[in-house]
């Protein structure tokens, strides 16, 4: 569940993925540069890989956000539609920065 208060995302998340999260979020924030330098390329198989991967991951973690994100990447990349590419990746980017994790 999210919910939105005072410019953070704050996400509950399950107390028993506790230990993997932290390991979750940096991949993202790898996914950011790597989605950024495929973007230069016009490597649309790239981002829709890492699109792919956000859309079947983000909900089982609690990041609803991370599933349409992916999702709209997959789609942008299918399309070879850079501009989409490069809003969900900034969209991505905000996202990450402002979440605060509650595990309960």
């Amino acid at each position: 569940m999210e919910e939105y208060r005072e410019g953070k995302i704050i996400v509950h998340v399950d107390n028993d993925l506790a230990d993997l999260i932290p390991g979750y979020l940096a991949n993202r924030k790898k996914d950011v540069t790597a989605i950024q330098n495929a973007l230069v390329k016009k490597d649309w198989e790239t981002v829709r890989i890492l699109g792919h991967s956000m859309k079947g991951s983000g909900g089982g973690y609690g990041f609803e956000n991370i599933t349409d994100i992916g999702m709209l990447m997959e789609k942008a990349a299918r399309e070879g539609c850079g501009k989409d590419i490069s809003l969900q990746v900034k969209r991505l980017e905000d996202y990450l920065r402002q979440i605060e994790i509650v595990y309960d």
